[in-house]
């Protein structure tokens, strides 16, 4: 899709903020000709505050209000949504004051009363112009950029995690991540080996959960021929594989506690010893693990041990819930809504506003790779320009705030997880894991949809409710 199709379709956000109601509603109007999604706002503690909740394109601000100068407010957008464009009006414009917000980051500023009007027009369409440049550039560099390896989001949250992750590529430094699943931990993880000074190394991802519990110690620490039934030739473990580079440990916490001690060993030592050998190989591995459990009460309840949760955690990583950062949901879901278009030959160029504030509205239990199951649906539904998705999927929580808080109806985020999970489990026939699985369907693997469904107590209905099928 080349900028300018993209950009005809996607609607500037306006943000007009202004003590004046009737400047406010002249900036409005004109916007709304314009083709813009207008927003307004008396002050700058108000402005700042719809800002919290939702992103812009674009900031249009008196400089002279009460309580907050129209460069205090510059400034604190400037720090919130620094790829937002911020415009300042002033009826006592001055070529000090200009200087300054030019220095704050300000895209211009243009004097009251506007005329002819035709004047703020050309300027909130300049405007627009840069801003859809400022847009088409992080698309672009989000698409291309080998860096982020699919990280998106502009959150505070985010950019931590991001910081960390370039602080920590060109070291050895064992690393745990915690998240709950569909988060990215893996993308986070590859972020760190690919940027880093060992980019050119190995790069091996164990999904622990899913190894068989028989066979974990060979599948990772190799074997030799005539180890077991059936080892005809000996075999190179993970470890092995992954050496001089990164082995990425996702779900540590499923490991057996046997296992653990093992591997634990290994860490130390820096060396494996193969199934059904005397001799021990060295290898030098970065260790990334990676987990949706609690280690720490784990280790309380003798489930993990603490000399290797002790060596994992060295330097942890918290990776958000797309709840806990509700902004990057329509970023997310124009790249992925791009992704899938393109690969599908569609030409879905447009998320309508009110798809949008659904999205953003949901609590996504299965987080990043539930929004993206949920848009490829969507792409493959529509017809024309606009994302038609499949809505109905979203009813259970789109109309509550993302937060653990209860709603209007009383219940609980829990609550309608739990919601949401029995539904997917009666789609599925109570069949949890498999393509057609409540767990494909929830966008989450089956062992954290096992976890899941532990922690909000529903293993009893599902087996009496699949005995009933």
């Amino acid at each position: 899709m080349n900028n300018e199709r993209r950009n005809e379709h996607r609607r500037i956000r306006l943000l007009v903020v202004d003590d004046e109601q009737s400047i406010r509603k002249l900036c409005v109007t004109v916007g709304e000709a314009l083709g813009y999604i207008c927003m307004e706002a008396e002050s700058g503690e108000s402005a700042l505050a719809l800002l919290e909740e939702q992103s812009v394109d674009m900031v249009l601000s008196d400089m002279v209000m009460p309580h907050m100068s129209g460069l205090e407010f510059l400034e604190k957008v400037r720090k919130l949504l620094p790829r937002t464009e911020v415009a300042l009006m002033t009826g006592h414009g001055s070529i000090e004051t200009a200087v300054q917000a030019m220095k704050l980051g300000a895209y211009d500023y243009i004097t009251k009363p506007f005329s002819p009007l035709e004047e703020l027009r050309q300027f909130l369409r300049r405007m627009a112009d840069k801003s859809k440049l400022v847009w088409d550039n992080e698309f672009l560099r989000m698409e291309n950029e080998p860096a982020t390896h699919g990280i998106i989001g502009s959150s505070a949250k985010l950019k931590e995690v991001v910081s960390l992750v370039a602080r920590l590529k060109d070291t050895r430094t064992a690393v745990l991540i915690y998240g709950e699943s569909g988060t990215g931990k893996e993308l986070v993880a590859r972020a760190m080996h690919f940027r880093g000074a060992f980019a050119s190394r190995p790069f091996v991802a164990v999904d622990c959960g899913s190894l068989v519990p028989t066979l974990i110690e060979s599948e990772l620490f190799g074997y030799e021929k005539g180890a077991f039934t059936g080892a005809l030739k000996s075999k190179q473990g993970l470890f092995q594989a992954a050496d001089g580079g990164t082995i990425f440990l996702d779900e540590v916490g499923e490991l057996p506690l046997e296992l653990q001690a093992k591997l634990l060993r290994v860490l130390q030592e820096k060396e494996v010893r193969p199934v059904g050998s005397n001799q021990r190989m060295k290898v030098d591995v970065r260790v990334i693990a990676a987990t949706n459990h609690s280690l720490t009460a784990m280790v309380s309840e003798s489930k993990f041990r603490s000399d290797l949760f002790y060596r994992l955690n060295v330097f942890p990583i918290h990776l958000p819930p797309l709840r806990e950062r509700p902004e990057d949901v329509p970023l997310l879901a124009r790249y992925f809504t791009s992704k899938y278009s393109r690969r599908m030959n569609r030409n879905v160029q447009r998320i309508p506003r009110e798809t949008l504030e659904s999205m953003t509205h949901y609590a996504w239990p299965g987080n990043v790779r539930e929004l993206q199951n949920f848009i490829e649906r969507a792409v493959i539904l529509s017809n024309g320009i606009d994302l038609q998705p499949p809505l109905g999927e979203l009813k259970l929580t789109c109309d509550a705030p993302p937060s653990h808080a209860s709603n209007g109806d009383g219940k609980t985020l829990r609550d309608m997880e739990r919601e949401h999970i029995l539904e997917a489990l009666h789609k599925a026939n109570w069949v949890i894991g498999g393509p057609a699985g409540a767990a494909a369907r929830l966008g989450m693997k089956r062992t954290s949809l096992l976890y899941r469904m532990e922690k909000l107590r529903i293993f009893r209905v599902v087996s009496r409710m699949a005995s009933d099928v």
